[in-house]
């Protein structure tokens, strides 16, 4: 997967500090090669047709490089990349199912929990309502994002870059809650 490239930000100070992860996937899902839906409830595994990193990885380095972008705030990093513990909010990714298909594009399903680092007392679960008022940073917020995505020509290579902007608009529905 891949992502736009970030900005160079010139003032870090006073900026929030996120970190993205852990990320979790279906099992059948987590493995270094492609699996690509053929028909109906079967997959297809391309043995030969490998992810650079782990999917789980590349899933949070794109939703951390939209929510950088995004936010315009440098100090988004990922779990598995990071051993750094000094963020503002964790930003925990679980991915009830990527639907893949040469034919159809990408449909992801993913449940998010924006958690914030310093949260001793109980946390209040606010649903992530677009409609619905500004959560005060002491709140766990949860939500949950199905984002439908459509390839831009045959082949794996439009299949991987549709995953891509489909996590990226992910990243852009955190984003939007976060900013409220």
């Amino acid at each position: 997967m891949s992502s736009a490239p970030i900005p160079t930000m010139s003032e870090a100070d006073g900026k929030i500090r996120l970190m993205v992860g852990p990320v979790s996937v279906p099992e059948r899902m987590d493995r270094p090669q492609l699996v690509v839906q053929s028909s109906g409830n079967e997959v297809q595994i391309y043995e030969y047709q490998r992810w650079a990193g782990s999917l789980k990885g590349d899933i949070a380095r794109v939703v951390s490089a939209s929510l950088a972008r995004d936010l315009g705030t440098p100090n988004v990093w990922s779990f598995s990349d990071s051993t750094s513990t000094n963020f503002d909010y964790q930003i925990l990714l679980d991915v009830q199912n990527i639907e893949s298909s040469l034919d159809s594009g990408v449909v992801v399903d993913v449940l998010w929990t924006i958690k914030p680092a310093s949260d001793k007392n109980k946390a209040l679960v606010k649903n992530a309502n677009p409609n619905s008022d500004t959560a005060p940073k002491s709140q766990t917020i949860m939500g949950r994002s199905l984002v439908s995505e459509a390839t831009s020509g045959p082949g794996l290579d439009a299949l991987v870059a549709a995953q891509s902007k489909a996590f990226a608009r992910v990243g852009g529905e955190i984003t939007q809650l976060m900013r409220r």
